[in-house]
């Protein structure tokens, strides 16, 4: 069996989690409501505190759904209860970023500004400090929806391999490249 969807998913508190007969999965939690329809190969049980996946056959595209919606499944949980944070600063000069309700404005070394509209879903929040890089935080309790949104505002400027500049996430390491050594 697969390891990770065998094991089963805790349900945190305050978080409901409902199955409808056609194996959407809705869950319900403080910050908001997220719903997975699930493959019919896969059946999910709501059981006293946690919730168990079982798949029909051995098959192996059996195998490969019953560890994926196991994931998404407790992504699920886990963004209804506590939610999730990414960090992404701009290393340039002159990179700025600003925000007013859903609209990121970047200014990122290209002739015009990029405004950038953010889904409801996800919320953004921009820091600039003397000395330090801008600073753009999105949380959201959607973990797919967040991810893909700091990959779209990471894709408007790529960092680069020999500076580094360019939109990037907090603690990232890059790959650095050597420029142009002298020969002699």
């Amino acid at each position: 069996m697969s390891r990770i969807g065998k094991a089963p998913v805790k349900i945190a508190k305050g978080v409901e989690v409902t199955v409808s007969d056609k194996n959407l999965v809705t869950v319900k939690g403080p910050k908001g409501v997220l719903t997975q329809q699930v493959d019919t190969a896969i059946t999910v049980e709501v059981k006293e505190g946690h919730v168990e996946l079982i798949r029909q056959t051995e098959q192996k595209p059996h195998k490969a759904m019953h560890g994926l919606y196991r994931s998404l499944i407790n992504n699920m949980i886990v963004g209804v209860s506590e939610g999730y944070k990414t960090v992404q600063e701009l290393v340039g000069v002159g990179y700025r970023a600003a925000n007013t309700g859903q609209r990121l404005e970047l200014s990122l070394g290209f002739s015009h500004n990029i405004v950038f509209e953010i889904p409801e879903e996800v919320s953004v929040t921009t820091a600039s400090e003397r000395g330090q890089n801008p600073t753009v935080t999105l949380e959201s309790y959607d973990k797919q929806l967040i991810g893909q949104v700091a990959a779209k505002i990471r894709s408007l400027r790529k960092p680069e391999p020999y500076k580094g500049k360019g939109i990037k996430f907090k603690g990232e390491q890059l790959r650095r490249k050597a420029g142009k050594s002298a020969s002699k």
